[in-house]
């Protein structure tokens, strides 16, 4: 957990350096504008929004670490054998269709959204048989209980 906590810290730093390296390389390359017209903004608030997202994970980790009371997790040594982590993970399908339909049908609404709006409403029938046959997948055929 530690090396976790470094490794975002190191992230927000390296995402600082290169939000000051980005924004003064734009008002270097425009030296005949203001600083603020000269500054590329698009790409300083997406490396300043880098910052503070990694920021972010970086001090909820610290808290969880902190919380934990420095206990180490069993993913975090390395004598830990994969029985001591959680042994239940929780429920998966074997083998779903339903998430490949579903994926479709919301292809197919954002297809008709930009070029035919007529098939929105065939991809929202879809979604439904989609969102319905995932639901209950374990009612019917060979998984039933």
């Amino acid at each position: 957990m530690r090396s976790n906590i470094g490794l975002w810290w190191l992230l927000a730093g390296f995402f600082v350096l290169m939000a000051v390296v980005y924004t003064a390389w734009s008002i270097i390359a425009q030296p005949d504008l203001p600083w603020y017209q000269a500054v590329e903004w698009a790409g300083s608030t997406a490396l300043a929004f880098g910052i503070f997202m990694s920021a972010m994970v970086a001090f909820y980790i610290q808290l969880v670490h902190k919380g934990q009371h420095g206990v180490a997790l069993p993913e975090d040594r390395d004598d830990a054998d994969i029985d001591d982590g959680d042994a239940e993970l929780g429920e998966f399908s074997p083998w779903s269709w339903w998430p490949l339909v579903l994926a479709g049908s919301a292809a197919i609404a954002i297809i008709s959204l930009a070029v035919a709006q007529f098939l929105l409403p065939l991809a929202l029938g879809l979604f439904a048989v989609a969102i319905v046959g995932w639901v209950y997948e374990y009612y019917r055929g060979y998984f039933a209980r």
